[in-house]
């Protein structure tokens, strides 16, 4: 990777959307413009607010799609995220004391 691009995988779920309801929403449908869930999966040198593993939320339409060993994967740079996921913590065995 170079500079500040980052390479993430789409979710398995963003294909296909649920309504509140139950009724099936295709990823064909246009629902004006939503932003999208990822995975980082590589990150450059320069890279500062994401690692490997993180969750990050960017707009699909300002998105360049690669193939890499016969797997589809989006390049963005760093400034095109909109947000990162926090990841979640393992239960500590520790409980919380009052």
């Amino acid at each position: 990777m170079l500079h500040d691009r980052v390479l993430v995988a789409l979710d398995k779920d963003a294909s296909e959307r649920r309504s509140a309801s139950g009724i099936v929403i295709p990823a064909t449908a246009m629902l004006g413009k939503r932003l999208a869930w990822a995975e980082v999966v590589a990150a450059g040198p320069t890279v500062r607010q994401v690692a490997v593993g993180d969750r990050v939320l960017f707009d699909p339409e300002e998105r360049a799609e690669v193939e890499v060993s016969a797997h589809d994967y989006i390049l963005l740079r760093e400034r095109d995220l909109h947000a990162v996921a926090e990841r979640d913590e393992p239960a500590s065995d520790v409980g919380l004391y009052l």
